[in-house]
């Protein structure tokens, strides 16, 4: 058995980080939905705002089976504008235009998990907007942005409106590693982004048992599920799978670069399972602790610099789009 198909039989969702023309074309994104056991796909911030017609076109390539999982899987993300980032009600208008304008219920609308995006989230989730909650890297930028969505939830049960919104908590991993490498010792190297996630995945467990996520799920309300976002390893001399051996679990969704699914089917291997308890998460994070890593202060950084460079290329690609209409309009 192939060990993407048994990440997929232990109940982790695989999805492509990537989203072109030339995949959907050529074919190659129905190869990985057979045979790779592929079940859904994120964007890239740059492009999909441009491409709807892509999008929808993937997503109708997943419709099978999120109709046979009655809307546990099989989504396709598309993102706000990034510049809407600290803007709540811009990102809300946003989700909810760009959510009509695709026309598929198995699309996801990201939305920055900043301290604005969470008041977003809980508004779009009350207004029926399915949402894909992006840029968290830490424990308690998820149990945020989960309460933000459970609130929208608690909105519409208290309106009577059915409750079945879905939504993603995505969490960053890899990033965390790079941003640490070359300042921790050698032991430490590759074992931060690992740490936090086993951290995060024990929240996780634990906001799902909760008496408050409990009475919503009684009424209907389906479950928020975690997913590992950023697990293409940055290190070179690391295992290219190594993100995707470590954060094995059920329950939740990884979220692949094309190049770690592909060496994953050819020489990967199902590890160790998460445990609910976050295993060794703390004492790890305490060692990152002693060699003079805040976590918390990190965090902050990396949701700050994502949100950031996901801006940055956002113009860029504008910038990129006028000059190339200026320079047809020029040639007549």
């Amino acid at each position: 058995m192939k060990p993407t198909q048994q990440l997929h039989d232990l109940g982790q969702s695989l999805w492509l980080d990537n989203i072109t023309r030339g995949l959907l074309r050529s074919g190659t994104l129905r190869h990985y939905i057979d045979d790779l056991s592929v079940t859904g796909l994120t964007s890239n911030p740059s492009i999909f705002d441009l491409a709807i017609k892509d999008l929808r076109q993937a997503a109708d390539l997943f419709r099978p089976v999120h109709d046979a999982t009655v809307g546990l899987d099989c989504w396709v993300s598309l993102e706000v504008s990034p510049s809407l980032a600290y803007d709540s009600a811009s990102t809300v208008k946003e989700a909810v235009r760009l959510h009509a304008q695709a026309q598929r219920p198995n699309l996801f609308i990201k939305i920055p998990g900043t301290k604005e995006g969470q008041v977003a989230i809980e508004e779009a989730v009350f207004r029926g907007v399915p949402v894909n909650v992006t840029l968290l890297f830490s424990a308690a930028q998820y149990v945020a942005a989960a309460e933000a969505y459970l609130r929208g939830i608690e909105r519409r049960i208290a309106a009577r409106l059915d409750p079945k919104v879905h939504s993603v908590a995505s969490m960053f991993i890899s990033r965390w590693d790079k941003a640490v490498m070359g300042k921790v010792p050698k032991e430490l190297q590759d074992r931060l982004g690992i740490a936090i996630a086993k951290r995060t995945y024990k929240a996780y467990r634990e906001m799902l048992a909760a008496p408050r996520w409990q009475k919503a799920a009684s009424s209907g309300a389906p479950r928020q599920r975690l997913l590992w976002a950023s697990t293409g390893t940055q290190d070179p001399k690391a295992s290219d799978v190594l993100y995707i051996k470590a954060l094995a679990a059920p329950d939740t969704i990884n979220t692949i670069p094309e190049k770690t699914l592909l060496a994953f089917a050819d020489h990967g291997a199902l590890g160790e399972v998460l445990s609910e308890d976050g295993g060794d998460a703390e004492s790890v994070i305490a060692m990152f602790a002693k060699a003079g890593v805040d976590d918390e202060k990190l965090a902050a950084e990396l949701q700050r610099e994502g949100a950031a460079s996901f801006v940055a290329s956002w113009k860029d690609l504008l910038n990129c789009i006028e000059s190339k209409v200026a320079a047809l309009k020029a040639a007549g």
